[in-house]
């Protein structure tokens, strides 16, 4: 309606003059007696009412039509420099990259540690194994999986014949770790034999074999897990009930 109305206003301010003519030569006809009203007007035709408005709120009624068409647009709203600094944004410190560097770094040296005792027990050497996984303990017991250290490290006291700081590195490390079927096979083979606690000793045994049965085998704590010779006598003794 307003691009309607725009239409009409603007033949207005154009010819200004044709409307009061108009006006006059209509009020002239109709005092004139002698004008036949049958007789059809030559004069233009003239706009409807609208042209009765004043000059002065006819343009104001057509400013906002025109000016819309005058106002830019922009094609990119974003400003080049608005964009770049979107894309320098960093969310992460410079001290929060040094931590994590720091963390990464430490994370790397308990598991070299640890896979080095791992090595060694695999070879025997449970002395130098125990010593590797005291380190990892010591150094780095804010890990979670310093626990699998602790189970190394109750192994290697074990055969080296501090039987009770071993069986109790386990029972703690049973309940940290539980759910880990070595150390609750080899805590089952230590209480049987050294605690003379055959209940707790099956007990223990039910929650190893239930989540890994490979441990009612001898060859597979020998030759895969690398347990001690003490241990693996202990857990054929409990096996055999003997």
């Amino acid at each position: 309606m307003g691009s309607t109305t725009a239409r009409l206003l603007i033949p207005h301010l154009l010819f200004p003059s044709s409307s009061s003519s108009s006006s006059s030569s209509s009020s002239s006809s109709s005092h004139n007696p002698s004008t036949n009203p049958h007789t059809k007007s030559s004069k233009p035709l003239s706009f409807p009412n609208h042209n009765s408005l004043p000059t002065r709120r006819l343009l104001l009624f057509s400013l906002p039509i025109a000016t819309a068409f005058l106002l830019p647009i922009p094609n990119n709203p974003i400003q080049p420099s608005s964009s770049f600094a979107v894309e320098s944004f960093d969310p992460v410190s410079r001290s929060e990259k040094e931590a994590s560097a720091a963390i990464s770094r430490r994370v790397s040296e308990a598991v070299e540690l640890l896979d080095k005792g791992r090595e060694l027990q695999a070879l025997g050497d449970f002395n130098q194994a125990l010593l590797y996984f005291t380190q990892v303990i010591d150094k780095y017991k804010d890990f979670a999986f310093s626990d699998y250290a602790r189970v190394g490290r109750a192994l290697a006291l074990y055969e080296i014949g501090d039987r009770e700081e071993a069986i109790a590195e386990m029972e703690d490390v049973s309940i940290s770790l539980k759910g880990y079927p070595e150390v609750h096979a080899a805590l089952a083979a230590a209480l049987y034999v050294d605690k003379h606690a055959a209940l707790l000793a099956e007990n223990q045994f039910t929650i190893a074999t239930l989540l890994d049965p490979h441990y009612v085998d001898i060859s597979y704590v020998k030759e895969t897990k690398h347990w001690p010779p003490s241990l693996i006598s202990s857990l054929q003794h409990f096996l055999t009930l003997s």
